[in-house]
């Protein structure tokens, strides 16, 4: 896996046999074998066609996307493997964490969920209000928490 970000370039592809799980946070039921794709309404902000499905290797962050979907089902974190090339989330490196320490990225290609993660923990609830707040202070301004 190239984590050199010295250029633009992908930084993984289908073919990696990267030791790194990923994780995608969702409130929306699969199974293994399912796939995630763009090109569906967003769970996020004003529901616009995804043009990317969003990954992750860190649980953290896996938790936020399973928390912060839209929808009324419980949150869900799935092991996913990339189906082709991934990059850096722009929405989250360097715009707000310089260096990508959030190991959030995003793809055109759909995710294969391989797995489920059952024991998982939440934020606080004092947390996700914080979370809350501020993405309803950012849609009150009209910024959109995710720029395709």
């Amino acid at each position: 896996m190239n984590t050199n970000r010295s250029d633009d370039k992908p930084i993984e592809s289908a073919n990696d046999n990267s030791p790194h799980k990923f994780y995608h946070g969702t409130k929306v039921n699969l199974k293994p074998g399912d796939l995630i794709e763009p090109g569906f309404n967003s769970n996020y902000g004003s529901q616009k066609k995804a043009y990317f499905v969003y990954l992750t290797t860190t649980m953290d962050a896996a938790i936020w996307g399973a928390e912060l979907a839209l929808g009324e089902e419980p949150g869900r974190i799935y092991l996913v493997e990339p189906t082709g090339t991934i990059e850096d989330d722009p929405n989250l490196t360097d715009k707000k964490y310089p260096g990508n320490p959030t190991k959030s990225y995003r793809s055109r290609y759909p995710l294969r969920v391989t797995g489920e993660v059952s024991d998982w923990r939440g934020h606080s609830p004092d947390q996700l209000k914080t979370m809350n707040d501020n993405l309803e202070r950012l849609k009150q301004l009209g910024i959109e928490a995710i720029e395709d």
